[in-house]
């Protein structure tokens, strides 16, 4: 049976109507990967919950030869193997209808005149009143190309909203991010232009603000008079997967560090927006960003650690070192794992450290933030024997099994006094007898019905830039010196030590 909206997280309040207005959505790079892993089947469970509007259109764009009727058996092949939830027949049908495609290279104008045609003949047929969202699923090498041709063909603009999102990676430094910026900013204005960060659709990511704001007990324990330290941790199992071109040019710092384990940062730290809003939270979260204490040459070769796999054990399975990759230079000196210290100069959080470390080949996949409080006096178990007591702990699972949990100590059963770490967990899938909505789903939604919240603005992503080129100058004279550590360990003993010497130590995940 199909699904409706009604109790969805996206829109409590619509009892199983469709809230999203009539959209063409053009998805240039619609043979690719992304399109066929994700948001081909974030559109069908978007549609399956009744969130989509019935006159919605997706039309495909790319080189590879598909007629439309073609291009649909793939969508549903890709459906059938990566949809949240088992499909139905007759909500696919009813979204496969409203999927076509058009052939083009992304440098051909008269592949845009014909894209052109196409979108208005659907229009005239659906009604989408003009709506358009223009998603670049395509390497950023193509984004300025595609853009100029959006414009020379007039499909952006017309007499409904027009909207265009684009992946990172968002420029490789600053100065490229600025020119990405500018060639995005001469055809669309920032009101339009959705910076997407998959990491922002998860649920955990977005309780952040409910969890802090919405409950009275946390706001008030959220600064640097009761946290001792914040851990945010991306650990992956997985190495490079065939992308070695990419990542050589890459390395974590440029493909984790500046998104994601910033934007995550942004959230935990940011104060509490005027209104929740998507420019009041974005104007906070830029805040946290430029309140961040900058580095210099020889603080970089202290307050980081880079390195990179070597030959190990993966879940049991043996694999390769980094530079034994396919595609990789033997001599490569670029980094498969990051972790640094950095501090907010500001009134809420002065004096508190926020460590982050991300790896590949590490054991186990999965992303945490945690929010460690500092210890309370132990004087009054001092006479009983207790040794030290274990920080509270709040963690923020999120993936996999997106949740919260709450470390705090409790007397174990017996005579004596004895202090033990217990755990109370929430878990979404079991709390609310459902999966979790996809990202992309929640990222792609919002997209249509205009809400940039969760999408990076220019600012924030050119402040992330900014630190992220800092840290890379020192590293290009060698300072600190690449580490390294087998596959399937936590990081290299340079990584221990960076937290160990404050006193502190890694969580285990």
């Amino acid at each position: 049976m199909s699904k409706t909206a009604r109790g969805h997280p996206f829109a409590p309040d619509l009892q199983g109507e469709s809230r999203a207005s009539p959209v063409e959505l053009i998805i240039f790079g619609a043979s690719g990967d992304l399109t066929q892993r994700k948001l081909v089947p974030a559109l069908y469970n978007l549609a399956a919950d009744g969130l989509l509007d019935r006159a919605t259109a997706v039309v495909g764009f790319a080189r590879r030869d598909y007629t439309d009727a073609s291009f649909r058996a793939a969508m549903a092949e890709a459906v059938e193997r990566h949809s949240r939830e088992p499909v139905d027949t007759a909500v696919w049908e009813r979204l496969a209808a409203g999927i076509h495609y058009v052939q083009g290279e992304f440098a051909d104008p008269s592949a845009y005149a014909v894209l052109g045609k196409r979108l208005g003949e659907i229009d005239s047929r659906l009604g989408t009143g003009g709506n358009r969202v223009f998603y670049l699923a395509t390497p950023p090498v193509h984004y300025p190309e595609i853009v100029r041709q959006i414009k020379a063909a007039g499909i952006e603009s017309g007499r409904g909203f027009v909207r265009i999102v684009v992946e990172k990676p968002l420029g490789h430094g600053l100065k490229s991010a600025r020119e990405l910026n500018d060639q995005l900013s001469a055809v669309f204005d920032e009101r339009q232009i959705f910076r997407i960060d998959h990491y922002l659709g998860k649920e955990t990511v977005q309780n952040i603000l409910v969890f802090r704001l919405g409950n009275g007990i946390f706001e008030p324990l959220w600064n640097r008079r009761y946290v001792d330290h914040v851990q945010i941790t991306a650990a992956e199992m997985l190495g490079i997967e065939g992308r070695a071109a990419y990542f050589e040019a890459a390395g974590v710092a440029r493909d984790m560090l500046q998104n994601h384990l910033l934007q995550l940062l942004t959230l935990v730290a940011m104060e509490p927006p005027v209104r929740f809003e998507a420019d009041a939270v974005r104007d906070e979260k830029a805040k946290v960003l430029r309140s961040l204490e900058p580095f210099s040459g020889d603080e970089v070769g202290r307050r980081t650690v880079r390195a990179q796999y070597q030959a190990g054990t993966v879940g049991g399975q043996p694999v390769p070192g980094y530079r034994e990759e396919p595609g990789v230079n033997p001599h490569s000196n670029t980094e498969t794992f990051l972790a640094l210290r950095l501090e907010i100069d500001n009134w809420r959080w002065a004096g508190v450290p926020f460590y982050l470390r991300v790896g590949k080949r590490l054991p186990k996949h999965a992303t945490e933030i945690a929010i460690v409080f500092r210890r309370p006096p132990t004087i009054v178990f001092q006479d009983s024997g207790c040794g030290s007591i274990e920080p509270n702990v709040l963690s923020l699972r999120i993936q996999p099994d997106e949740g919260i949990s709450l470390a705090f100590g409790s007397k174990a059963p017996g005579q004596a006094i004895h202090i033990d770490p217990v755990r109370m967990d929430f878990l979404y899938e079991t709390s609310f007898g459902s999966t979790p909505p996809e990202a992309y789903e929640r990222l792609i939604f919002d997209c249509i019905v205009g809400d940039s919240t969760l999408f990076a603005r220019r600012d924030e992503v050119e402040l992330a830039w900014g630190l992220v080129d800092t840290v890379r100058a020192s590293w290009t004279h060698g300072v600190p010196k690449l580490a390294e550590y087998a596959a399937g360990t936590w990081g290299p003993a340079e990584a221990d030590e960076l937290i160990e010497r404050d006193g502190r130590r890694w969580r285990r995940l």
